[in-house]
């Protein structure tokens, strides 16, 4: 007897190849980042970043665009034959409608000449190059191979994802600033004009260092001050761990730890290229710290954090509580005796049922501000 078609992305269906679920996830990132990058054709001036947009070669990017609706109509309609489940299709032919109505690649706009944007087209990029890298390599080296790709919170994780990637003009300007504003006092320039002064390839890794060192101790007082881990403990209610677990960062949270990180490498005297190097290696070892892959990195894993080094700090298990603050290095739990590597890895993750957590994003935005209602024996650390 046919299984009876359903709308749901959350199914035991089997996602091997033939199945459907490939063409159907691929369809959907293509019909978001279709419809995306739509709607940047169209609003530039409000939508996109001027410093990315005035790179972009926008002849090949509307043919780029054509493509890859018709590609994300196409294998939503494979998926759509294919699986009982109907929703990855359904959703990526439907996204794709939209985005046609709208223009598709030919989507007429105005001239782009405002300061400012949105960044819905950094949420894109973001959006196609994670997918393209971390769905593949969750799924064929998984750690929890049982975990789905579109676990029970992927929804909040992914609303995020989406905010916290479509605000990052205004954040990067929220958290630097401050840092230029109240400690310009602590920059001296003998300092500023010896370190900018060093080759790059020196700076990266120094700055790297500092910032690591930085962000340990910022990070550790979220464990330990109970007002602050009131906006860290939504990081931590995550249950399941992948590269999209790692979006999950209350706003104040992330104004709070970028702008105290950014002041000794602001003081010191970094220079742009350098600092902006970092930027980017901060955000690509964060996400990868939180993905579903089974790495061990035997070689380097005391001098470069991993995956399970990081996992550890997630764990819903009382040895591992206050464990493993650094983002790039164990070197600073080390010396600070807050490691913790016991030679497997965790089985759960979250809160460890000492919190409760709301499961909808808007409800997690105004948790912290709320009265705290846990047992006064509730212990505030993760």
């Amino acid at each position: 007897m046919p299984q009876k078609p359903h709308l749901s992305l959350e199914t035991s269906e089997p996602i091997g190849f033939g199945r459907g679920w490939i063409s159907g996830v691929i369809a959907a990132v293509l019909g978001v980042a279709g419809l995306g990058a739509v709607l940047c054709l169209r609003f530039p001036d409000v939508l996109t970043i001027p410093h990315l947009r005035e790179h972009y070669p926008v002849a090949v990017i509307r043919g780029v665009v054509h493509v890859a609706l018709v590609a994300s109509f196409l294998l939503g309609t494979v998926s759509v034959c294919l699986r009982a489940n109907k929703m990855l299709g359904v959703s990526a032919i439907g996204l794709t409608a939209v985005a046609a109505l709208l223009g598709g690649g030919g989507a007429a706009g105005g001239e782009a000449s405002g300061a400012w944007g949105l960044g819905l087209d950094w949420f894109v990029l973001n959006l196609i190059l994670y997918s393209l890298i971390y769905i593949p390599l969750e799924r064929v080296f998984a750690k929890h191979p049982e975990q789905p790709t579109f676990r029970k919170e992927w929804r909040v994780d992914l609303t995020y994802f989406f905010f916290n990637t479509l605000f990052i003009q205004v954040l990067s300007l929220m958290t630097m600033r401050p840092a230029m504003v109240f400690f310009d006092w602590a920059r001296l320039p003998a300092i500023a004009q010896t370190v900018s002064g060093l080759p790059v390839l020196v700076q990266v890794p120094l700055c790297v260092l500092v910032a690591d060192l930085a962000q340990y101790w910022v990070h550790r007082a979220f464990h330990t001050i109970p007002v602050l881990w009131r906006f860290h403990a939504i990081h931590h209610s995550a249950k399941s761990m992948d590269w999209l677990a790692g979006a999950r960062l209350h706003l104040v949270d992330v104004l709070v730890t970028r702008g105290l990180t950014y002041v000794p490498i602001y003081v010191l005297g970094f220079s742009e290229t350098a600092i902006g190097i970092y930027v980017v290696i901060v955000a690509t070892q964060a996400t990868f710290l939180h993905a579903n892959v089974r790495w061990e990195f035997p070689v380097i894993r005391r001098f470069v954090a991993t995956p399970c080094f990081h996992h550890w700090h997630h764990a819903a298990e009382r040895e591992a509580i206050d464990k493993n603050f650094s983002v790039h290095s164990p070197l600073w739990d080390w010396v600070f005796g807050t490691y913790y590597m016991p030679g497997w890895w965790p089985k759960r993750y979250g809160l460890c049922d000492r919190q409760e957590m709301p499961a909808s994003w808007t409800l997690q935005l105004i948790q912290p501000f709320r009265r705290d209602r846990r047992s006064p024996t509730a212990d505030p650390t993760s």
